[in-house]
């Protein structure tokens, strides 16, 4: 099994940034009944304005060939769509399990 963590910076207004993670999170938690190979996602939003990063997933699949798959899924192309005009930064893990 494998975990892929990403987490993202969004730029714009507290309001603005505040949306935009609303909206991408009811975008990726509507994947796993979407994307076959995705076991679970979950997702969170930063509630500690101190912190620097915003949302951060963490998703589970079976292999790293899964995780290819559902990132060249369109559904999770659609929902990496609302925030690309607002994401200033992005980090990932990927690991075993």
């Amino acid at each position: 099994m494998v975990k892929h963590i990403v987490t993202f910076k969004l730029k714009g207004s507290d309001e603005e940034r505040r949306d935009a993670a609303l909206r991408f999170k009811a975008a990726l938690e509507a994947l796993p009944a979407q994307i076959d190979v995705l076991h679970s996602i979950e997702v969170g939003i930063n509630e500690n304005p101190a912190e620097t990063w915003d949302v951060v997933l963490t998703a589970i699949v079976d292999t790293l060939a899964d995780v290819d798959i559902y990132a060249k899924h369109p559904a999770h192309v659609a929902a990496a769509g609302i925030i690309a005009g607002c994401k200033e930064s992005r980090a990932c893990v990927d690991y075993t399990v």
